[in-house]
């Protein structure tokens, strides 16, 4: 039984691990492997692909899932109590919520495996997800140049997860004042791009859309990246805000393709942290 809440909770080879288990999924392994088992979820109303790719998955190995607000967890009850219960009939939790320290008091307190489903400092799944991706479709994704174009946010901080347990060279772009740590930032999409083979992106908050008007990711900017390079925007994404109405009806745009393979990977995942 494992546990996963950071991409730094996972060696390079238990992320090639999870990649193997997505593709014996694929083949068609694992049906009914959840048959007995219940599955809690905390979501909140407005969570999207996460919470149907997670659904579908439990219920495509033959679980059944059990879904709750992620409100539900912010009463007074005390985490250790709320486990305690749980704990007789949950054969795992999946969460997502903001506070990552809830997260923690829950994995500190469960029997059962906790997975993240998103918190306000990182979105691990989500990210195994395009790592997974990108293995289909570049000869070795460890050693392309990745760009992210955005704020110091989940999905940011997220990749610089994965940048620290694979080595993947990873820069930033992005108005001044919102860089992360460690992480070489431009404030320039057409100097931040250059040489660079994976471009992705996330939302920007109302207040700061102007603050990063030199940081959208337009066509003209994608083709000084080096030849054959993807942009993978994080969803939702906003024509006209971090990447333009254009870029998104070219090639270079692989997200719906990308997402799609969502659903073995969360699959894959929970498979991971039920194995012994």
């Amino acid at each position: 039984m494992k546990h996963l809440l950071r991409l730094t909770d996972l060696r390079p080879s238990e992320i090639y691990e999870i990649f193997h288990i997505a593709d014996e999924i694929y083949a068609g392994k694992y049906r009914d492997t959840l048959r007995g088992k219940s599955v809690i979820l905390f979501f909140p109303g407005t969570s999207l692909r996460t919470r149907v790719t997670f659904e579908k998955g439990i219920y495509l190995l033959g679980g059944q899932p059990i879904l709750f607000p992620g409100e539900t967890l912010d009463k007074k009850e005390e985490t250790r109590d709320v486990c305690g219960y749980l704990n007789n009939w949950a054969d795992m939790l999946i969460v997502r919520h903001r506070d990552m320290g809830l997260l923690e008091k829950l994995a500190g307190y469960s029997a059962v495996p906790v997975i993240n489903a998103m918190t306000e400092i990182n979105h691990p799944c989500e990210i195994l997800s395009d790592l997974y991706a990108l293995s289909k479709i570049r000869e070795d994704f460890t050693a392309d140049k990745y760009l992210f174009c955005g704020q110091a946010g989940n999905i940011g901080l997220a990749w610089r997860e994965a940048a620290q347990v694979l080595g993947l060279d990873l820069s930033q772009c992005c108005a001044a004042g919102y860089e992360m740590e460690g992480v070489p930032a431009f404030h320039n999409i057409m100097e931040a791009v250059k040489g660079k083979d994976i471009i992705c992106t996330d939302s920007l908050p109302a207040g700061a859309v102007r603050d990063f008007q030199e940081c959208q990711v337009t066509k003209e900017a994608m083709e000084t990246a080096n030849h054959g390079a993807v942009l993978n925007p994080c969803p939702p994404f906003y024509r006209g805000q971090e990447v333009s109405a254009e870029v998104m009806d070219s090639p270079c745009f692989v997200g719906y393709e990308f997402k799609k393979h969502l659903l073995a990977v969360q699959q894959a995942i929970m498979l991971y942290c039920l194995s012994e």
